[in-house]
């Protein structure tokens, strides 16, 4: 008898991943901001459930997310492509091919904006931990992470969208 469960690959081509089917998880009207936003979920394909790892493409004008901060999970992206602004909550800075950047829990509120006319691509890299959630210092938005793992959105006063 065949085992229903596909098996994982033991490598693929991380370009020629499948794009994530739905562009965002955020509510309108942050939903719409993510247009030019393209994720390939790496990890999700071999299986992994302790952390992610997305290839990700920011096309001109797009942003990787709302400026944001978790309070349990740690992030860290790496350039691969394009000259993307870093922009925080401190300050910003202009990232290049090469050059990585990490975000601890609780820490600085973050995310990366694409103001040139190129492409930006870069790996992305979080961890899973349970009970997280993230808080929008300029947006009415909250998030809490599921127990079943999908992120849930209400605003800051806790009405949801």
């Amino acid at each position: 008898m065949a085992d229903s469960k596909a098996k994982p690959p033991l490598a693929i081509a991380a370009d020629a991943a499948p794009l994530r089917t739905k562009p965002s998880n955020y509510p309108e009207p942050f939903f719409s901001r993510m247009g030019k936003r393209e994720k390939r979920p790496l990890g999700d394909i071999f299986g992994l459930k302790n952390f992610g790892v997305n290839l990700t493409t920011l096309l001109p004008g797009g942003e990787s997310a709302l400026l944001h901060r978790h309070s349990k999970q740690d992030e860290f992206v790496y350039i691969l492509e394009g000259r993307p602004t870093l922009v925080t909550d401190q300050g910003e800075i202009e990232l290049a091919p090469g050059i990585c950047a990490g975000f601890p829990a609780a820490g600085i509120a973050h995310h990366l904006v694409n103001r040139t006319e190129s492409d930006v691509v870069y790996l992305e890299i979080g961890d899973r931990t349970p009970g997280d959630e993230g808080s929008y210092p300029n947006d009415d938005l909250k998030a809490s992470l599921g127990p079943d793992g999908k992120w849930i959105f209400t605003r800051k006063d806790g009405r949801p969208y």
